[in-house]
């Protein structure tokens, strides 16, 4: 069993991480889904559509879910998901570095994988002073 990845994104976000990790890792070694929410959409619906694609995505391991925004409404319909008895952590500020760290420790646990998420997240941003 593995963790589930779910990316919570605005629109056209999501999807294209994954793209982007697939060029770098044909075969992605955990699931991994996106739910882009789109402007003016019914965060209940939305909300609804999520926790389905939680469920599918969590083999007992839980859901670890990357949000492009914190306080913005994909992550805040992710972060409720928990209410709904799925079970995750939420790290927010996606981007690829994160991504595909979080794929190259597949075999983590979920509370050890919202750290390396983190912690890639950060870890991928670098300033050129030249």
């Amino acid at each position: 069993m593995s963790v589930g990845v779910l990316l919570m994104t605005h629109e056209a976000v999501g999807k294209a991480l994954i793209s982007a990790a697939h060029h770098v890792m044909p075969k992605l070694p955990l699931r991994v889904a996106a739910v882009e929410v789109p402007p003016h959409a019914d965060p209940d619906v939305m909300r609804t559509l999520t926790a389905h694609h939680a469920r599918e995505l969590d083999q007992g391991e839980g859901v670890l879910i990357l949000a492009d925004l914190y306080g913005a409404t994909p992550c805040n319909i992710g972060l409720s998901l928990g209410a709904l008895g799925v079970h995750l952590h939420c790290v927010s500020g996606l981007n690829l570095p994160m991504l595909l760290r979080v794929l190259n420790y597949a075999e983590k646990p979920l509370d050890e994988l919202a750290e390396i998420a983190a912690s890639g997240g950060r870890g991928g941003i670098f300033i050129d002073h030249a």
